[in-house]
């Protein structure tokens, strides 16, 4: 029997021992023109209007703006969720607006890692098992998700709350096992929409030097927040307005 299989596994872990990959001298993101409409009853809502946005590897990005403005389908459009209705989005040089359906999820997995603002664990699986789904839907073997999920909660910091439940953990610590979830198969890119939105205020300031960590770390974020020291915290902030970019400029700059 060919070692074949075996030997390909073993690579594939190799490139998932660590984190992330480490910066590309190429945009991770590349958006062109992108314009994003809706049609509500007789009426076309232009959510986006000719955005144009790169993000290379290795950046840590805060979108900031008033609600209504367009982060929300920025941020679904970044994560190959929603399409655009005109221009061009692309991941990792794949223009994801000319894949089909199950390309496109396909490609999500592996390559775009979200954290939301109410965390969706499964609350009948451990920590452990939540952060193992991505993989198992990729086909990972079971021992080779396991010990990646365990990396992983270490990394986070819950080694020890591994086997808990969601119920059995708080709101900060729930919110570490979707970052862990989000890291599990190493993506390009890690999208976060509103991270510190349920937490207090101390809670959300250690999510936010977690962020910064993975940031440091080489992964590449792109965070959608209302929370204004998320948005100092990051190195690079995009405003929005009316379904456009009206500033994209240094943290420092853009909060001085």
């Amino acid at each position: 029997m060919s070692d074949a299989p075996v030997r390909a596994e073993r690579t594939l872990n190799a490139e998932r021992s660590t984190l992330n990959a480490p910066p590309a001298a190429s945009p991770v993101l590349d958006l062109t023109g992108v314009c994003r409409t809706y049609r509500m009853g007789d009426a076309d809502v232009h959510a986006l209007r000719d955005v144009s946005l790169a993000v290379r590897g290795g950046e840590y990005v805060a979108v900031v703006g008033p609600s209504g403005c367009g982060k929300s389908t920025l941020l679904n459009l970044l994560g190959a969720v929603d399409r655009a209705t005109r221009g061009v989005v692309r991941i990792n040089g794949a223009d994801v607006g000319a894949m089909r359906d199950r390309e496109a999820t396909a490609f999500r997995l592996r390559n775009v890692g979200f954290v939301f603002q109410r965390f969706y664990l499964m609350p009948t699986l451990s920590a452990r098992e939540n952060v193992e789904l991505p993989m198992a839907e990729a086909g990972m073997r079971k021992a080779a998700r396991r010990a990646r999920a365990v990396e992983l909660l270490s990394y986070v910091g819950l080694a020890a709350r591994a086997d808990h439940r969601p119920a059995q953990l708080s709101g900060g610590e729930q919110q570490r096992v979707a970052i862990a979830r989000a890291l599990a198969n190493a993506p390009a890119l890690l999208l976060a929409d509103e991270p510190t939105g349920e937490l207090d205020a101390r809670t959300g300031a250690e999510i936010i030097a977690l962020f910064e960590r993975l940031n440091r770390d080489g992964t590449t974020i792109v965070v959608v927040t209302h929370d204004e020291k998320l948005a100092q915290a990051a190195r690079r902030v995009v405003r929005m307005a009316d379904g456009g970019i009206v500033g994209d400029g240094a943290s420092a700059e853009v909060h001085a």
